[in-house]
């Protein structure tokens, strides 16, 4: 039997591989026990995706479980052993704000969590292929030493410097730079699954994010920028940007897009390599750009302040460089424009 086993199986990407892997394996294991909601609040519970999964999706079987509890993770390994062809990791702490709040929860669950998983994974199915959702957090406030430009609507990069004119590339360092909480606990859990690959030969993944997003994603404050924003504008929530003067830029990747690209990871998998994983230049905004989008496919005006104060760490300009996984994948392509995922969003919230 072939078995996929996807952590955070509730949430945008743990929801999005769920539906599409289900077509590919004899058998999906979800793991979640809705963290988001102790996370975020009740308006970010992922139940409601959960419950929606079990009901459309047959060969789907649940399992409520703490990433943090080894014994539990370790009897389901046990159950199904090599048997289990994928693992793809999505459960974390996502917020780079929440984590200031409770950094060993934080650091327990993105952390720990995964070395969890990782470890599982060599000791019952070393020949699964492992796929880690990062994120371009790992990479600090360094991005914002580059040299940027003011626009009317953006930040962008100053056309002199054209190595970056496709964004930023995964040679960019991770050290002596300001992560956030959240950011940090991320690097340790990044840095595991490379050595896992790398150490004892296993088919590790790892996808450094921009900003993930699709309709299935349950946005809160502090975490699902394009989900949530469209959600604000929809039902008049107000809405706080913080610094930059709304200019600080984003590229987003559809989950399905995101979802190909491990697919294509899984047919051809490499042991512990890294790659950035967004909209690149296919698919960025600033946020007066995405409030001016969400705007436009509504037909309500966004209610929202302009702060001085950004967020700490926060990054003024991310575009990830894709090159380095369409060199390896060729065969991939992105489908969802910014303005199709905004669309998309939209549909569901109405």
């Amino acid at each position: 039997m072939n078995i996929a086993l996807i952590t955070g199986s509730g949430g945008l990407i743990g929801s999005e591989s769920v539906t599409f892997f289900s077509n590919k394996f004899d058998k999906v294991i979800g793991i979640d026990n809705d963290m988001r909601k102790y996370f975020f609040g009740n308006e970010a519970s992922t139940n409601w995706n959960i419950n929606r999964i079990e009901k459309s999706i047959d060969n789907y079987v649940h399992h409520e479980i703490d990433i943090r509890d080894f014994n539990s993770l370790e009897n389901l390994f046990k159950t199904y052993g090599s048997d289990i062809k994928m693992v793809v990791h999505t459960a974390a702490q996502p917020s780079h704000d929440w984590a200031a709040k409770e950094p060993i929860t934080d650091f327990s669950v993105n952390a720990t969590g995964t070395l969890n998983l990782l470890e599982l994974t060599r000791i019952y199915c070393p020949q699964s292929v492992f796929i880690f959702t990062s994120t371009n957090k790992v990479y600090g406030d360094n991005p914002n030493y580059l040299p940027l430009v003011e626009t009317d609507t953006r930040w962008e990069i100053d056309a002199n410097h054209s190595y970056f004119k496709n964004g930023i590339d995964e040679t960019m360092s991770i050290d002596n730079t300001k992560h956030s909480v959240f950011g940090a606990s991320k690097v340790a859990a990044d840095i595991m699954v490379q050595e896992y690959g790398k150490y004892f030969q296993m088919n590790t993944g790892v996808f450094r994010g921009g900003c993930l997003t699709g309709p299935n994603h349950s946005g809160a404050p502090l975490h699902g920028f394009l989900s949530y924003l469209m959600k604000a504008t929809v039902k008049k929530i107000p809405y706080t940007i913080f610094g930059y003067k709304g200019k600080q830029v984003r590229d987003n990747i559809h989950s399905q897009d995101l979802v190909e690209m491990f697919w294509q990871f899984y047919l051809n998998p490499k042991q512990g390599e890294v790659y950035n994983a967004g909209g690149g230049r296919f698919s960025n905004c600033s946020m007066l750009e995405a409030i001016k989008l969400c705007e436009n496919i509504s037909g309500t005006k966004l209610q929202y302040t302009l702060s001085d104060q950004n967020r700490i760490g926060d990054h003024i300009w991310y575009v990830s460089d894709l090159t380095k996984f369409k060199y390896h994948y060729p065969e991939w392509e992105q489908k969802w424009s910014l303005e199709a995922t905004l669309v998309d969003i939209y549909n569901n919230i109405r």
